[in-house]
């Protein structure tokens, strides 16, 4: 069924489009309901269920002025959803027997095993336990971020800040530059351009890792920061010396608003942070991960690495943000107080601060994705994800 139809709330016009199957008509109710009851200014959601998409909505406002209609074609900057979608293409080469998790990181790069960080393994990488969430030993300039081989350089040189394998904590983002420096090492390719040749350009899915055209460029909502977010709140907090505020430092001298507004957001490779896409391309690569034959025919990995991806590593409060995560491969499982996926615990996939979000259940062979450009600041991914994910699971499926 079409959704095409618009609604006044909170003294504005939002207009929504998209389709839907009858059957999960109350996730397309409850995507109407957000922008009723919650701060929506633009927004997506698609699901994918055992190949076949069966809610694909979007509606809304590109920009703050709500003068740029959210259309099918819009993407976003979708933050930490990058990490997920990192993880995806890193344990694609795993499976592949070209990288081993269980590895020293020097095997495949000899240098940064400085400073003590010989015997940081591959996993420690991919579960936020390699002790080097900030920069201290050698701390770069503002704007350093957008300077990958300054960064990996810096990680070369920088000591662990506790015992390696030990600590959990949010590697917010070093752990793409980790997993793109050994993929560019054993593939010759770093996230970006791996993403867009062997996952988004064959699943026809719209999620790029920098390296934007100015086609790509057009279809991009204006993003719109809440910075009382506790991460964006420690750039400018008190205490300068915590991990939180330590990890902004490689970053503009600039709002966080402006940053992520620029073309530059849009080129560089942050593949922690700086994805741009929609829930339809989001909900495509997850929905193709739990069917053994692909999504049309497009095998992400085996179902032997989905099972080794997925597999729990530890269950933490993560230093950085004090959040108790239960911790993939590079990905997240299901973890209620924190990132809400369903009911199903075995559930994985990965949030972006404000509130967007892909995951994957295996059991019901599902993708899902939520997508928007106006952030919250609470601590979880957020009461409109929650009301999508519980209004598809109350359907009958």
């Amino acid at each position: 069924m079409d959704l095409s139809t618009q609604i006044e709330a909170r003294g504005a016009t939002y207009r929504f489009g998209g389709t839907f199957a009858p059957e999960y008509r109350a996730v397309a109710d409850a995507f109407i309901e957000n922008f009723k009851v919650e701060d929506e200014v633009g927004a997506a959601c698609s699901v994918v269920l055992d190949g076949r998409t069966v809610v694909d909505v979007y509606g809304g406002w590109r920009d703050s002025a709500r003068a740029k209609p959210w259309d099918a074609p819009t993407t976003v900057c979708m933050m930490s959803v990058a990490k997920g979608i990192t993880a995806i293409c890193f344990n694609m080469l795993i499976d592949r027997g070209l990288v081993d998790p269980n590895a020293h990181v020097t095997d495949y790069w000899p240098e940064y095993g400085h400073n003590g960080k010989e015997k940081t393994l591959v996993r420690h990488f991919l579960d936020h336990t390699a002790a080097v969430p900030v920069l201290t030993t050698n701390p770069l300039w503002p704007g350093a971020m957008f300077d990958r081989e300054a960064i990996v350089k810096a990680l070369e040189e920088q000591a662990p800040l506790w015992e390696i394998g030990t600590t959990a904590a949010y590697h917010v983002h070093h752990q793409g530059f980790l997993l793109g420096e050994i993929m560019r090492r054993v593939t010759g390719k770093t996230v970006g351009p791996f993403l867009r040749e062997e996952v988004a350009t064959p699943l026809h899915a719209e999620y790029y890792i920098g390296g934007m055209t100015d086609r790509q460029q057009s279809f991009v909502a204006e993003v719109m920061p809440n910075m009382e977010a506790k991460l964006f709140a420690a750039k400018d907090g008190a205490d300068q010396t915590s991990l939180r505020a330590l990890a902004f430092k490689q970053n503009p001298a600039e709002p966080w608003a402006t940053t992520m507004n620029r073309r530059e957001w849009r080129t560089v490779e942050v593949a922690s942070g700086s994805g741009h896409g929609n829930a339809r391309g989001v909900a495509r690569i997850y929905g193709a991960l739990p069917l053994e034959a692909g999504l049309n025919g497009v095998k992400l990995m085996s179902q032997r690495q989905l099972a080794a991806m997925t597999t729990e590593q530890h269950h933490q409060t993560e230093a950085l943000q004090d959040r108790p995560y239960h911790q993939a491969l590079g990905l997240l499982l299901n973890t209620p107080e924190a990132v809400y996926m369903g009911p199903n615990m075995r559930s994985f996939g990965h949030h972006g601060i404000g509130g967007s979000i892909g995951f994957c259940d295996p059991d019901a062979r599902m993708g899902f994705s939520y997508a928007c450009n106006k952030m919250h600041a609470v601590g979880t991914n957020g009461p409109r994800a929650k009301r999508l994910i519980d209004a598809f699971y109350g359907c009958e499926i």
